[in-house]
C-alpha cells in the first residue's frame, strides 16, 4: 500500500529536482531549442541513425509533435534522411555536419551547467550524491535504458582503484584470451605513470561503479599538447551488453574535446571485437596494424585515431 505521505514526498522531490536542474527555465543555446528538441538532437548525436518511430518510442514523444520538429530540423539543415537498407519504406535520420556541431555545443553547454551545480559540493558529499542518484536510477529506471546500465555511476579514481585496474586486466585477459603476465606488467606501468604524472586538467581516469562494486574503467592520458590517448578500457563480464563500454569511451571523447586536444588515439588488438566495434561506432578510424607476440599468442595490434572538432 502506498502511503499519502510517500506520494507527497515523491512529488516534493520531483519539484525540487526539476527546479534545481533548470528544466522549468528557458531553452538551451540561448532559447533556440526547447528541452524536448534538445533531447531529440541528443539521441541522434549519440546513435546518429534512427527512424522517427524509434525516436518517438525512446523519448515517449507524440508522433505529430515529433514530425513537425523533424521537419523544422530538416529545413534548418540539422538532419538528413536516407532510405533504410533493411526496409526501403523506412527512412533513417542522421545529423548533418551542421547538426553535429549544434549537438556538440548543446552537449558541452549541458555538461557545464551540471558541472557548475557539482563544483561547490565537497568530494565526499559528491560521492554520496552519485550513489544516491544511482539508487534512484536503479529503482526507477525503465523504458529504453537498460536497468543494469542505469544503475551504473562513473566517478574519478580513488586510493585502491589502480590496484584493482591492474588485477582485473591481468585476470580477465588471461582467462579470456590467454595473455600472460607481461600484459599485467604493461598495465601496471601505465597506471604507475598515470599516478606519478597526473595532470587533472588534461588527464582523467573513470571508474564505473554499480551498487558500490567496480565494474569498469577507462583512462585518458596526454601524449602531446594536441593528442590524447585512450587506455585501459575494461568492462566486467557481468556488466557487458548494456552499453557501458560505449559510455566510458564517449566520456573520454567529451573530456578530450573540453581539454583542448585535437585528436585521440588508442592501441588495441584485432581479437578484441567488442571494443573495436565501440571504437568504430564512436568515430575512430583504423590507421595502422602490425603482428606481435608481446603477451604470448601472436596477434594483430592496431592503432586507431579519432579527429576532434574544434
Amino acid at each position: 500500500m502506498i502511503l499519502d505521505e510517500q506520494v507527497e514526498q515523491f512529488r516534493h522531490f520531483n519539484r525540487f529536482f526539476t527546479r534545481e536542474i533548470g528544466v522549468l527555465g528557458g531553452g538551451l543555446l540561448e532559447g533556440r531549442f526547447s528541452l524536448t528538441q534538445a533531447r531529440i538532437l541528443y539521441e541522434l548525436g549519440r546513435e546518429n541513425r534512427f527512424t522517427a518511430k524509434e525516436i518517438s518510442a525512446a523519448l515517449s514523444i507524440d508522433a505529430g509533435y515529433l514530425s513537425r520538429t523533424l521537419k523544422d530540423f530538416e529545413k534548418s539543415g540539422l538532419i538528413e534522411r536516407t532510405p533504410s537498407e533493411s526496409d526501403r519504406r523506412e527512412q533513417l535520420l542522421s545529423l548533418t555536419p551542421e547538426g553535429r556541431s549544434v549537438f556538440e555545443q548543446l552537449d558541452r553547454e549541458s555538461h557545464e551547467q551540471m558541472a557548475a551545480k557539482l563544483r561547490p559540493i565537497q568530494p565526499e558529499a559528491r560521492g554520496e550524491l552519485m550513489k544516491a542518484m544511482g539508487t534512484v536510477l536503479q529503482i526507477l529506471g525503465t523504458g529504453t535504458h537498460n536497468r543494469e546500465t542505469s544503475a551504473v555511476v562513473l566517478r574519478g579514481h580513488r586510493p585502491g582503484d589502480m590496484g584493482w585496474v591492474v588485477e582485473r586486466h591481468g585476470v580477465l585477459y588471461s582467462r579470456e584470451y590467454g595473455w600472460d603476465e607481461r600484459f599485467e606488467a604493461l598495465v601496471a606501468g601505465i597506471v604507475s605513470e598515470f599516478v606519478r604524472k597526473f595532470d587533472p586538467q588534461r588527464e582523467r581516469c573513470w571508474i564505473a561503479e554499480r551498487n558500490g562494486e567496480r565494474v569498469g574503467s577507462v583512462f585518458l592520458v596526454r601524449k602531446s599538447d594536441e593528442v590524447a590517448k585512450l587506455r585501459l578500457l575494461l568492462v566486467e563480464p557481468e556488466a557487458r551488453g548494456c552499453g557501458l563500454g560505449r559510455i566510458l569511451v564517449e566520456e573520454c571523447l567529451r573530456f578530450a574535446g573540453e581539454a583542448g586536444y585535437r585528436s585521440v588515439e588508442l592501441w588495441t588488438n584485432q581479437i578484441l571485437n567488442a571494443a573495436r566495434q565501440i571504437y568504430r561506432k564512436t568515430g575512430f578510424q583504423l590507421v595502422d596494424e602490425s603482428l606481435h607476440r608481446e603477451f604470448g599468442p601472436e596477434m594483430m595490434g592496431e592503432t586507431w585515431v579519432k579527429q576532434l572538432t574544434g
